[in-house]
């Protein structure tokens, strides 16, 4: 049953559950409310649900115990399975050893506390902000990463973390996740943005992609609904799509972006099919 302030919210008109080789997902913030919620006004049209634990902090704003045991009741009730985006605000590539710890100690709790939900993979940010021309200096980020790497999968998490492509070339953490039989998210916005060719990457790294984000981008501004994708890219987008079988999240967040991409990707994947 949805929450009284479930109820002034638009809903979906379809279900897209099953639909495509993929799990479609969307992210658990789309309407301006908590999660529950979110996920009672959005399970029955989807497959997964990407839960954002984007800030490590105040506490409070991860999920409740409550909160967790509503979700955990939801998923069998709606179908539905989920994915975890690990806090954003912290890294474990920090030069800084103390927030190096932080990050570490933090991403751990919050796998533990939201293990009940199974997920089926947990996106991990993984920033390097320095000069990408020094090759000392990403060496030393490498070791870094590999070894607080190596403390988070004690937890038994395995190759359920995947590791997102951002704003830097992937390729100078690739041997890490290869190392360490982790997965890949793969966030086609993102390589958009950077101007990456997105066929020589997918070819690359889908074998090991968990997870894909898709988004629309113009101007170099991306989590647009997905009819902002430049024209000249949905056909490789698209084809990316139907070689896939993992989890896609539609990563947009609000309903008016949402209810779009879902008609744009049906639209534009009955083109591919022949439909």
């Amino acid at each position: 049953m949805l929450n009284n302030s479930s109820n002034s919210y638009p809903v979906l008109s379809k279900s897209y559950k099953g639909v495509y080789p993929f799990k479609l997902c969307t992210p658990s913030f789309i309407y301006p409310d908590h999660y529950v919620p979110n996920v009672e006004l959005l399970g029955p049209f989807v497959d997964e649900i990407e839960l954002l634990l984007f800030e490590s902090a105040p506490a409070d704003s991860l999920l409740s115990s409550q909160e967790i045991n509503a979700l955990s009741r939801l998923s069998p009730e709606l179908d539905l399975t989920y994915n975890i985006h690990l806090p954003t605000d912290i890294s474990i590539g920090d030069p800084d050893p103390v927030k190096q710890q932080h990050a570490v100690d933090t991403l751990i709790r919050v796998i533990e506390h939201v293990a009940p939900l199974h997920p089926t993979t947990y996106t991990l940010h993984v920033p390097y902000d320095d000069n990408l021309g020094d090759k000392d200096k990403i060496k030393r980020w490498q070791e870094i990463v590999h070894r607080n790497l190596v403390k988070i999968l004690a937890t038994g998490v395995g190759d359920l973390i995947s590791i997102e492509t951002l704003d830097y070339p992937f390729d100078i953490i690739e041997t890490i996740i290869s190392d360490l039989n982790m997965s890949i998210c793969l966030d086609l916005g993102h390589l958009i943005v950077h101007g990456e060719d997105l066929k020589r990457v997918s070819d690359k790294y889908l074998d090991k992609t968990s997870i894909i984000h898709l988004h629309g981008v113009a101007d170099r501004k991306d989590h647009l609904a997905l009819d902002r994708l430049p024209k000249p890219l949905v056909t490789p987008v698209f084809e990316i799509l139907d070689q896939f079988s993992g989890s896609v999240s539609l990563e947009v967040f609000s309903f008016e972006n949402l209810n779009t991409s879902l008609a744009f990707l049906e639209r534009c994947w009955a083109t591919v099919k022949g439909g």
